[in-house]
């Protein structure tokens, strides 16, 4: 009887397992594959990681004076933090690497790997790499050696340095397989779900040497790390012209999907270029030149003339001084409103660009010490970014803006604002034209340059001006409570996932501290 109880037990155990794993089975789609296309993956990571650049964009074009709130009390303008949920502004990006790339991106890579697709393989790495580079310029300390592992509920935080290291091991890995024309590489299987190039993986290579340049240039506070001839010869085998630019197009077919800081998103209607911006195109900080890209650029108040606002003031006095107009040269937003430059519906935005990487170029140059190249490509920079502002333009569509003609760039480029002979070429005129180059897009690339120059550095070779001619930190009694007297240097970590789940971690970097934020990052040490 036993024997029989026993062989009854085990059969309705066997049973209850069979019907577990069957009612368990529900969850697995009939009609869906249980792995996808390694291709497949791509499109949507680039357009998470476009976005996230605008999203965040809204607070760091703040911190660097791309623009100003049309107030005097905006807590970002005063390069502050807001606490609590509002640690989310500014967290976007820490979501999309760690959460809309991550398995996703890891997954691409394995599936790229075994199915010999090398090109795919390198594009992965060279998101990876763009990926982390842009979260430590963010964050500062970072999730990295333990980001996905799966036995883990909470993560510890890595060193900024190991994160560079982790950047160049990335980004030679990316090299080597874009290198490679066996196995299945085809541009056509990637093809449609490549945003930047097609599938053209000569381009990637391209990226990825850029990212290289880009990546070793930040390290310019660091002695014994900064090699200038590595940052060069990285630009040279990197982008030749405009052509060559990482560019996003965004299809404007509905609000999702239209560039974030377009007129139909609305979502800078209550920002104004600054004083500071302003003052590098119309003639006050480069001789009496004017920019031809200026009005190309911005848009005139009631009085016919350009001007900008002062962080932390708001509008000045004088009604008819008042830049009045948004960015796109209206003064609301609404579906269908020309956007000038970069603004526009469907304006293609990018993350890098040839004239960015020329002033690099021209940056590594002064510090070597070899100024002849330095002009050139500083020269070359120029250049290019009057050309992109015309494609920029005529892609936008604005009746409102005409294209600088071939005269006025020639008479620019020929004027006191542009030096003439190397002896005569300073950091502050590489960096100030990288500045404007960068203008509304390169937002975090220039809050890395502002910041390794610790905002107000002056000039090695002229001590009576700044690298950044004119720009100001807001003064102390205008800046942030919480900063003690000291200007931003870094996001916190995202709020929802880390305040929420991971606090000790975020403890032993000191954010209990309300001036966490202006804690250096580690590529603005010595």
């Amino acid at each position: 009887m036993k024997k029989i109880i026993y062989s009854m037990a085990l059969a309705l155990i066997l049973i209850g397992a069979s019907g577990c794993k069957k009612w368990l089975d529900v969850n697995k789609n009939p009609n869906a594959p249980e792995v996808v296309a390694p291709s497949l993956y791509l499109g949507p990571m680039i357009t998470n990681f476009v976005f996230s650049q605008q999203w965040d964009g809204r607070y760091t074009g703040k911190y660097i004076q791309n623009w100003a709130q049309n107030s005097a009390s905006d807590t970002y303008d005063r390069q502050g933090y807001i606490w609590g949920t509002g640690g989310n502004n500014g967290g976007d990006l820490w979501k999309t690497v760690y959460f809309s790339m991550g398995y996703n991106l890891i997954d691409m890579m394995k599936l790229s790997e075994t199915q010999e697709r090398w090109d795919l393989l390198g594009i992965g790495y060279t998101l990876k790499a763009f990926a982390w580079l842009h979260l430590t310029n963010q964050h500062g300390e970072i999730i990295l050696k333990q980001a996905f592992d799966r036995e883990r509920k909470t993560f510890d935080y890595d060193g900024e340095q190991d994160v560079y290291v982790e950047i160049q091991r990335l980004l030679d890995l990316a090299i080597v397989n874009l290198n490679r024309a066996d196995g299945a590489v085809s541009k056509e299987y990637i093809g449609a779900n490549d945003p930047f190039y097609g599938g053209d993986r000569l381009k990637w290579l391209k990226l990825a040497y850029g990212l290289k340049a880009i990546s070793l240039n930040q390290l310019s506070n660091k002695a014994a790390l900064y090699k200038p001839d590595e940052i060069i010869a990285a630009v040279d085998k990197s982008f030749v012209g405009n052509v060559d630019d990482a560019k996003f197009k965004f299809s404007g077919l509905a609000s999702t999907s239209s560039n974030f800081f377009s007129p139909t998103r609305g979502n800078i209607t209550s920002v104004r270029q600054t004083t500071f911006f302003v003052n590098l195109m119309n003639g006050t900080q480069f001789g009496s030149a004017v920019d031809p890209r200026l009005k190309r650029l911005l848009f005139p108040s009631t009085d016919g003339n350009i001007y900008g606002i002062e962080p932390t003031f708001g509008y000045g006095s004088v009604t008819a001084q008042r830049p009045t107009t948004t960015l796109w040269g209206s003064p609301s937003s609404g579906t269908g409103l020309p956007g000038n430059y970069i603004f526009n519906d469907k304006s293609s935005i990018p993350v890098v660009s040839y004239a960015e990487l020329q002033f690099i170029k021209a940056e590594a140059a002064i510090k070597k010490g070899d100024k002849l190249t330095a002009l050139d490509a500083y020269k070359k920079g120029i250049s290019a970014h009057i050309d992109f502002v015309n494609q920029a333009n005529a892609e936008s569509a604005n009746p409102l803006v005409t294209p600088i003609s071939a005269a006025e760039k020639t008479a620019f480029l020929a004027s006191a604002a542009v030096p003439v002979n190397a002896s005569d070429l300073k950091l502050s005129d590489v960096m100030s034209q990288k500045y404007i180059a960068l203008w509304g897009w390169g937002l975090l690339e220039t809050w890395t340059d502002l910041r390794r120059y610790h905002y107000t550095d002056n000039d090695p070779e002229d001590p009576t001006i700044k690298v950044f001619k004119g720009f100001n930190i807001p003064a102390l009694d205008r800046l942030a409570t919480d900063n003690l007297s000291k200007p931003v240097y870094r996001l916190r970590p995202r709020y929802d996932s880390e305040f929420t789940w991971n606090i000790e971690a975020l403890n032993k970097l000191g954010l209990k501290n309300i001036d966490y934020h202006t804690q250096l990052i580690w590529v603005a040490k010595p």
